[in-house]
């Protein structure tokens, strides 16, 4: 009797063949066939499971990001029943990161698919697509800390929120150019928003689920993205700059509607 062949589970086992290549060559120089020989399949197989190599590509950008935000809502559910603004805007951020292994690897996937959405429509408009929609949760959360007193009104804006995606970007590069080490960008992190908030130093923040303690640290992509690779090396969604973030583990995408604080950043997070 045929051995019975789980299509979905064949296409991502590809897709983390192409995140493995892809966080040590980048995605210009990879080939179906290599892709293809790193999964351990035929290009025959291959081309079973996608047609072309922009399909394979689009299917893999698009992963990275469901399981970022499925690592951030992980992370978020983690946080007291009823989290603050503040809390869950570092969980986010720092989800975003490259904290550690994993998602390190996730970052220099996401990194890998900025440089080739710069000039390819299809995979730039899956990248760009969660941004507006991060920024808007960020300001929601901002807007709610001014309701609480915790934030001077006049920096709850759109444009703060942009601020903040854009300085965990900024963070990440420099993480994966060695500029900084992961401890440092989360202290850097940390210290922003004690700025933003109004507290003295970053030594008082709220302690992220997981992320923190040494080179550790637990991650998301702003670009912040862990990709599931299946080996040890690490996976990664929450995306290099721009670009879908990472995951954690691979799972089923959770289709129910959020119940807590925050969840919808989760998802706003994967997707940007």
């Amino acid at each position: 009797m045929p051995k019975k062949v789980d299509h979905e589970a064949r296409r991502q086992e590809i897709s983390e063949a192409l995140w493995r290549l892809a966080s040590t060559r980048g995605l210009d120089g990879v080939s179906l066939r290599d892709v293809a020989a790193e999964a351990g399949i035929s290009l025959g197989r291959l081309q079973h499971y996608f047609r072309s190599k922009d399909e394979m590509l689009l299917f893999a950008l698009q992963r990275i990001n469901r399981l970022a935000g499925e690592r951030i809502r992980a992370r978020i559910e983690a946080l007291p029943e009823e989290p603050t603004p503040r809390e869950v805007l570092r969980a986010c951020l720092s989800g975003m990161l490259p904290l550690d292994e994993k998602s390190r690897v996730g970052v220099l996937v996401g990194a890998a698919y900025f440089a080739r959405a710069v000039y390819d429509e299809p995979l730039r408009a899956e990248a760009k697509d969660g941004i507006p929609q991060l920024r808007a949760l960020f300001a929601h959360q901002l807007r709610r800390a001014a309701e609480r007193g915790e934030l001077p009104p006049e920096r709850a804006t759109e444009d703060e929120a942009m601020l903040l995606i854009s300085l965990v970007d900024g963070l990440s590069t420099y993480v994966l150019l060695d500029v900084h080490d992961p401890r440092t960008a989360l202290r850097l992190l940390d210290l922003h928003l004690a700025h933003l908030f109004g507290t003295e130093g970053g030594e008082d923040a709220p302690a992220s689920s997981g992320a923190g303690a040494g080179a550790g640290a637990r991650s998301g992509a702003r670009s912040g993205a862990e990709v599931e690779s299946g080996a040890e090396a690490g996976s990664g969604a929450e995306a290099g700059p721009g670009v879908g973030s990472d995951a954690a583990a691979t799972s089923d995408e959770r289709s129910e509607p959020p119940s807590r604080p925050g969840e919808d950043a989760a998802k706003a997070a994967g997707r940007a």
